[in-house]
């Protein structure tokens, strides 16, 4: 794996004032999420934990040019290095490009960048590999079709997350995948559209689904949100919810006790909070000239009825 070491500009900056030393820049994409708020938290408590570091963090409130504007003015104020959860993972060339020419160390966060291939010299991205979330969560759904009889024939919704969001992408193409398989080619999807990570717009989008008359036999949802606004809409219309499938991904603590109600099947543990702490610690050995993985990955693990508890300790 590629390592990528800090340029020589940004080495130099350790001989400044320990206190820029240590100031780190944080763009969140948003603050208003229940999944990057974990992350921050991470973050914010592992730098509890560290004597001198301090972190500026910032929202970009869903805003590819503000969160641009707040990389270059975290340069201009003279960070020892950037993290950034990016808004918009197609757009982050331009956040690669002006942190590489100021010779500051920038670390993506959670959302895998477009040119995370190729990232500069002293950047690199902590998180986790996509191709496990929606694979886990399809096939586990999958396998709970087949033992509920239904392998003769399943229809089933998709739920997107935001189309620009890497993740997104990569965790319907997962579905996609396992549905292309032997075993599970006899699920068939009715729709698939967009509800942009949102409880609200997913149990408005189910709610439309559900007028249509369509049976259906389960939702596969690229996060938890989703998937709990889908639950919401059709408790609302009165369908019982051992009746359906429901898979999430990301095992926040609302999609757990989801699951421990009986209305969520699966869903996908992403560790935000070990994410957020990776990705601090990766910022710092970058300044403190280390070589670092240009790709770090912390595993998906699967969540079932039957591992959940373990799960709402750690959570």
């Amino acid at each position: 794996m590629k390592k990528t070491l800090l340029a020589a500009t940004a080495a130099a900056a350790l001989l400044t004032t320990s206190v820029q030393a240590q100031e780190i820049g944080v763009s969140m994409a948003l603050f208003d999420d229940n999944f990057l708020t974990v992350l921050r938290n991470g973050m914010v408590e592992s730098a509890a934990g560290m004597d001198g570091v301090n972190l500026q963090v910032e929202d970009a409130q869903n805003d590819v040019a503000r969160q641009l504007d707040q990389i270059n003015n975290f340069i201009a104020s003279g960070v020892a290095a950037i993290i950034v959860n990016p808004v918009d993972t197609s757009a982050t060339e331009a956040m690669s490009a002006a942190a590489a020419s100021a010779g500051v160390p920038l670390v993506y966060v959670n959302r895998q960048p477009v040119n995370a291939d190729s990232l500069p010299e002293g950047q690199a991205f902590v998180g986790s590999n996509e191709i496990e979330s929606g694979t886990l969560a399809a096939f586990e759904a999958c396998k709970l079709l087949r033992a509920a009889g239904k392998s003769n024939g399943a229809n089933v919704y998709i739920l997107m997350g935001e189309l620009s969001n890497q993740a997104a992408v990569q965790r319907t193409k997962d579905f996609d995948d396992i549905l292309a398989t032997d075993m599970c080619s006899f699920m068939s999807v009715i729709d698939r559209q967009t509800a942009n990570w949102s409880r609200d717009e997913a149990q408005n989008l189910m709610t439309n689904w559900l007028s249509s008359g369509q049976e259906f036999d389960a939702v596969l949802s690229n996060n938890d949100e989703m998937a709990i606004g889908a639950v919401q809409a059709m408790k609302a219309a009165g369908i019982a919810m051992e009746d359906v499938v429901v898979t999430g991904v990301d095992a926040t603590r609302d999609a757990l006790s989801a699951m421990q109600a009986g209305d969520l099947d699966v869903t996908v543990f992403q560790n935000a909070a070990g994410q957020g702490g990776g990705a601090l610690q990766a910022a710092l050995d970058l300044v403190a000239g280390e070589a670092v993985d240009s790709m770090v990955y912390i595993p998906f693990e699967l969540v079932t009825p039957d591992t959940v508890a373990d799960y709402l300790s750690a959570n």
